[in-house]
């Protein structure tokens, strides 16, 4: 009987190695081609939802509206003081941003009404409600929401200082 010569490990293992490449070689070949339709694909859909809804976007944009200003008369306050003796003055020029020239002519008729609502608020703060950046922003919300509240249903988009004199 002849014997057939033995293999040792390392030739058993690099044909073990054989068959698993063999066997695993369609394998890899169908992921790639999976990888590839769905980046292929992805890629597709990416780019149709880009282009067409990104024109659809653009052309639905309303034409934007020029603002319309209304100056109104200086305000002049003696400001509320309760640890001096000094008495402080605070001047203030506003301009009213609206939103279209149709509100100027309707807000004209209760102009006094606003201009009230500034005089009666100006004369209770103290000269610190105006300290800061902080304090004239709050005193801009505060005027603001006292404007809408005279004009309602009607609303300014903002209120801006033109002039601030503390003395």
């Amino acid at each position: 009987m002849a014997s057939k010569p033995k293999k040792s490990d390392d030739e058993a293992q690099a044909g073990g190695d054989e068959k698993k490449t063999k066997r695993s070689l369609p394998l890899r070949k169908i992921m790639m081609a999976a990888t590839l339709l769905a980046l292929t694909g992805g890629g597709g859909v990416a780019g149709y939802v880009f282009i067409f809804s990104g024109s659809e976007r653009h052309d639905a944009a309303p034409p934007v509206k020029p603002a319309v200003f209304v100056d109104l008369p200086e305000v002049l306050v003696n400001l509320s003081n309760t640890s001096s003796d000094r008495t402080q003055y605070l001047k203030v020029k506003v301009v009213l941003e609206l939103p279209d020239q149709m509100l100027m002519q309707q807000i004209q008729p209760v102009m006094p009404r606003v201009l009230d609502a500034f005089q009666t608020y100006l004369r209770e703060l103290r000269p610190t409600d105006l300290d800061g950046s902080s304090g004239l922003y709050r005193l801009k919300e505060e005027l603001t929401r006292r404007v809408n509240a005279a004009i309602a249903p009607n609303k300014v988009s903002a209120v801006l200082f033109k002039e601030i004199v503390v003395q």
